[in-house]
């Protein structure tokens, strides 16, 4: 099956990952100022994809051995913890949740935003900024956006591979596997920071084709979740898959799909398949059920 036609804004700016990543990972070292230095305690925080992103990011930068890094979705961030530096991802740098949060770190810790947009509410409540303009996006549904601000987070910690934009490359141009987009359940795992991507990629199903997806470390799987796993289901992995739980997955019936790139090149794949099944079930990803670019919340107390 082939990728269908970049008609909607989701599928052109999808495509032009590549080119994003490249400009993110070049854009680190001038970046360096604004981004937490080696040892110091950092959370990462946002919304959305933006909180998935901060999941995936935080666990790269410990296992880089650049510090004790925690992630939270901004309106469960624990205020009173003492972390040197905040970092907010946010698109739109109009969410409310993210700006409530920096409005009550100001004065007492460091923050930073990584943002698409310069013109919005964030840049006066942050203390540094990080623009990936280039990245910005009209889609609703996220792709480039949040895949490039974790590129510049994964190169600032040297974990960004030179050939993961060859994978992206790869992802974009390879066919899905033939029928995927007809499954009626999709499942995605992860290990280590690509739970993060694991769950990012269940996110994209849901909002781009209504899909029922769901998402797990890969070990946490077998205790219990694999019982939704049968005939007409599909389980992708992002990263290397433990040993035995391809053929696990298989004799419950479903498709297993292997990773064999770049776990963020794996979930551009995973972006394609979304907007593969929303084209298959007659639906306009540009206009997911319930959704917009921003949220946000008239009258949100702090």
């Amino acid at each position: 099956m082939t990728a269908p036609a970049a008609t909607s804004h989701a599928a052109r700016e999808l495509a032009t990952q590549p080119e994003c990543w490249e400009r993110a990972a070049a854009a680190a070292p001038a970046h360096r100022a604004a981004l937490p230095a080696a040892g110091e305690r950092v959370a990462i925080t946002g919304c959305g994809t933006s909180y998935f992103m901060a999941r995936a990011a935080a666990a790269l930068r410990e296992a880089a051995g650049h510090g004790e890094t925690d992630a939270f979705a901004a309106s469960e961030f624990p205020v009173g913890r003492r972390y040197d530096r905040v970092i907010a991802l946010t698109r739109s740098g109009t969410t409310t949740e993210v700006l409530d949060l920096l409005e009550r770190l100001r004065g007492k810790t460091r923050t930073t935003a990584v943002i698409g947009d310069p013109a919005t509410p964030v840049t006066s409540l942050a203390d540094d900024l990080v623009v990936l303009d280039f990245a910005d996006e009209r889609s609703v549904v996220q792709t480039r956006f949040a895949t490039t601000a974790l590129t510049l987070l994964r190169a600032h910690v040297g974990a960004h591979p030179e050939y993961a934009v060859e994978d992206a490359l790869t992802a974009l141009a390879e066919p899905l596997p033939e029928g995927l987009e007809r499954c009626r359940q999709f499942t995605f795992l992860g290990r280590g920071w690509s739970c993060g991507i694991a769950e990012e990629a269940a996110l994209k199903m849901r909002e781009a084709s209504l899909s029922w997806a769901e998402a797990y470390p890969a070990m946490e799987y077998r205790h219990g979740p694999i019982s939704v796993t049968t005939e007409g289901g599909a389980t992708m992995m992002f990263g290397r898959a433990p040993a035995g739980l391809a053929d696990q997955v298989r004799a419950t019936g479903a498709r297993w799909i292997d990773g064999t790139l770049d776990p963020l090149a794996e979930l551009v794949r995973a972006q394609r398949l979304a907007l593969a099944v929303a084209a298959v079930r007659g639906l306009d990803p540009d206009s997911p059920r319930h959704l917009t670019r921003s949220v946000i919340l008239a009258g949100e107390g702090r």
